[in-house]
């Protein structure tokens, strides 16, 4: 059982029957009153954000969740399409909405894993950090700054990151998936 006070980041619990994640918590206490956590939280089987404040005394079943390689397909009509991995028949399709921003960094037959509640797949993680080929980038041009600058480049899979202006169309770069911005360059072709 988890407590009002053991919803940090990344806990995941039972609320209302259905398995959630906390995004962010913080401890509030007012005047001569209990203590409340406030938090936003996620709902993992239809992907709703709600912002909750839990009181004391509250109490939570951990969520037994399990993870599991899937890959992804294909997109087509907002609707992302994903296999288990040792038999390609069984298909099955999460929605944009659904799947929110991390829908961007998807490429074809990228392996993620996939998380089963009750032995059914509810949703899918991408690894913090992925490698990309950059598609399109405008050149580089050095002027009068201070510090190094930046600017668009469109991804393999469609993602818009700001780039060093070193980066040029065929290079690989790695991007972090949870704030989506670039972190190094992997290879130049």
């Amino acid at each position: 059982m988890l407590a009002h006070s053991d919803l940090r980041p990344g806990t995941q619990f039972i609320y209302e029957g259905q398995p959630w994640e906390v995004l962010e918590a913080s401890a509030m206490k007012m005047a001569q009153r209990r203590p409340v956590i406030q938090s936003k939280i996620k709902n993992l089987i239809d992907g709703r954000v709600q912002e909750r404040n839990f009181q004391q005394g509250d109490m939570f079943d951990e969520a037994d969740l399990q993870k599991k390689e899937i890959k992804f397909l294909y997109q087509t009509k907002g609707q992302y399409f994903f296999c288990e991995i040792n038999d390609p028949a069984k298909r099955f399709f999460f929605t944009e909405e659904k799947i929110g921003p991390q829908a961007k960094y998807l490429r074809p037959n990228e392996i993620v894993t996939g998380i089963l509640f009750e032995e059914k797949i509810i949703t899918f993680k991408l690894p913090i950090k992925v490698q990309l080929k950059v598609k399109e980038s405008a050149a580089g041009v050095k002027g009068d700054r201070a510090q190094a600058g930046t600017k668009e480049a469109v991804l393999e899979s469609g993602a818009v990151v700001q780039v060093p202006l070193f980066i040029e169309e065929g290079d690989v770069i790695e991007v972090n998936t949870e704030d989506g911005k670039y972190v190094k360059r992997v290879e130049k072709e």
